[in-house]
């Protein structure tokens, strides 16, 4: 680990936290709780995650130029919980001023968001009469932001732009163009691209979303294991459709939203389901769900199994639980190449090389979570492309980050004449301030079972 990552991990640790007033009909509290809460997280994040990275990759100045309904992937990791969209213009500049003095934080053309920014505006620096020529204020933003830049005179101002990252891009090329026209060479010639910057600040968590995040985790438990029971499910009559809207009403009806369509499938023995929809549902099928939910800016990925028990069975095939021990296996093994330092493909590498010395016939494509499902930070494989994700899984893990372990491992079941049977799991863990990977709740070691 690195002293920058020691450094942040160590930040991490001091941060506060507040509690939420959970009840059954409100599992995260009131909306009010929550606000409150995620400005915490914010005020921490602007605090101590920016000002260790800034310095971490030399930066000096921070400019995120963008325009209502066409923000940056990171905005929403700089404002407030009460602030939906940038407005009109929103020019935020972040400028180092030292370890004493440390980030200056403004917003031209935006609100201070709680104190969390000083907040300028054009109108108070540039002719007033702009205010009544509504299209010379956009020029007025860009002159703002020139003086700003002209007073700090940065050593390097960082932007933006990456071909690799989609957190890391967010400078659309009409922004970029009107930031060049408004500044002189000489600080043209020290922009530089905040790829990392702009990645690992969107990476890293705060502390006090761990225990808002297990909660959020213990709703999802309990949606699947009720929506895999015979509350939800008739054999012989409820579809997979019929499960999945069930899912998506139950969150919403907890006043959650989702961030993808939640999938039920089927295997069955001696029948290729693979490419069929709305199955029904039939005793002795094996049952797989991806699902997740949104809440409080966070997000979560979850794939589990389940077995709808035959008639007379009284428990789950052991060929199958064998199928659920190897996947449980192939966790066992990612989870202690995800180390801080060592970059996605590495560590899918080295995973996968273990895996085939176990014995394991599996894929692994893990990815960070957080502020998205699919979250900013280092790819650890995708579904076809097991060499490796060149780019996306250079990026180093870092301490204090989430993923999604997504995996399948695959077996004969002898209990149906061998044929092979996917067991897919993917649960959210911690890459902890030690350097350590844990799930943030737990994984599944039994099966859902339908009686």
């Amino acid at each position: 680990m690195t002293i920058a990552a020691l450094v942040i991990a160590s930040l991490l640790l001091q941060a506060p936290t507040r509690t939420l007033t959970a009840s059954p009909t409100r599992p995260l509290g009131t909306l009010r709780e929550q606000a409150a809460l995620q400005q915490e997280w914010l005020r921490y994040r602007l605090d101590s995650v920016l000002p260790a990275l800034m310095r971490k990759h030399g930066i000096a100045m921070w400019v995120i130029p963008m325009r209502e309904y066409n923000e940056d992937p990171v905005f929403w990791a700089l404002v407030s919980p009460t602030t939906f969209f940038a407005r009109r213009r929103t020019i935020y500049v972040f400028s180092d001023r030292g370890p004493d003095q440390g980030v200056e934080r403004l917003a031209l053309g935006g609100t201070s968001q709680g104190g969390v920014y000083e907040a300028y505006h054009a109108q108070e620096t540039i002719d007033p009469s702009i205010g009544r020529r509504p299209e010379l204020m956009g020029q007025a933003q860009w002159d703002l932001l020139r003086k700003v830049i002209e007073q700090r005179d940065p050593k390097s101002i960082a932007v933006d732009i990456s071909h690799t990252h989609a957190f890391s891009d967010g400078l659309s090329a009409g922004e970029w163009e009107q930031l060049q026209a408004a500044l002189p060479q000489q600080y043209l010639a020290r922009i530089v691209r905040a790829e990392d910057l702009a990645l690992e600040y969107q990476a890293i968590r705060a502390p006090g979303m761990l225990p808002a995040y297990r909660r959020l985790m213990e709703v999802v438990w309990g949606t699947i294991d009720t929506a895999f029971s015979r509350r939800v499910i008739t054999p012989g009559k409820t579809t997979t459709d019929d499960v999945v809207w069930w899912m998506r009403q139950r969150v919403n009806d907890l006043g959650f939203g989702t961030w993808f369509h939640t999938d039920v499938d089927v295997q069955r023995r001696g029948v290729d389901l693979s490419d069929s929809n709305s199955v029904v549902i039939q005793r002795g099928d094996v049952l797989h769900c991806d699902f997740g939910i949104t809440a409080l800016g966070l997000n979560t990925d979850t794939q589990h199994m389940g077995y709808v028990l035959r008639a007379g069975e009284q428990d789950v095939p052991g060929g199958l639980k064998q199928a659920l021990v190897n996947s449980n296996r192939l966790q066992d093994i990612v989870m202690a190449e995800m180390q801080p330092g060592r970059t996605g493909n590495d560590a899918l590498a080295a995973a996968l090389g273990k895996m085939r010395a176990a014995g394991i016939t599996g894929t692994v494509y893990s990815h960070p979570i957080g502020d998205r499902g699919h979250g900013a930070g280092p790819l650890i494989g995708l579904w076809d492309h097991q060499e490796g994700v060149p780019g996306r899984g250079d990026v180093p893990l870092l301490p204090v980050t989430w993923y999604s372990v997504e995996l399948q491992a695959t077996t004969p079941v002898a209990e149906w004449g061998g044929q092979p049977v996917r067991s897919a799991q993917e649960e959210d863990a911690e890459l902890g301030p030690d350097g350590r990977m844990r799930w943030i709740l737990r994984r599944q070691t039994e099966f859902h079972v339908v009686r």
